[in-house]
């Protein structure tokens, strides 16, 4: 029964490991959507990092994506549309991902 239990545990370490690797995937992907989105807004200085705080701080609010999306595209209305907002996380998230497995 050893090997079976070693199995399951190994099984709950990796599941546990992939979901903290896909939340900071996430949470640096919403910082560096907020740095852009602060960039098209115009903002400079300690502006920047607050409006990527804002991002951050938005997919607190529902699970899934769509809230940090409308946080986003609200601030952005004349500035870009849904699907560049929407290229830009997935390219953001790639990004992330990739920067998490280098270490």
């Amino acid at each position: 029964m050893t090997t079976f239990n070693d199995r399951e545990r190994a099984f709950e370490n990796k599941y546990a490991h992939d979901a903290e690797m896909q939340f900071k995937a996430i949470a640096r992907r919403n910082k560096k959507l907020g740095l852009w989105a602060a960039g098209l807004l115009g903002k400079t200085g300690d502006a920047v990092e607050a409006y990527a705080m804002d991002v951050i701080r938005a997919d607190f609010e529902e699970e899934g994506h769509e809230d940090v999306f409308r946080k986003v595209a609200a601030d952005l209305a004349d500035k870009a549309d849904e699907a560049t907002i929407r290229d830009k996380m997935a390219e953001l998230l790639a990004e992330a991902k990739a920067e998490l497995a280098e270490g």
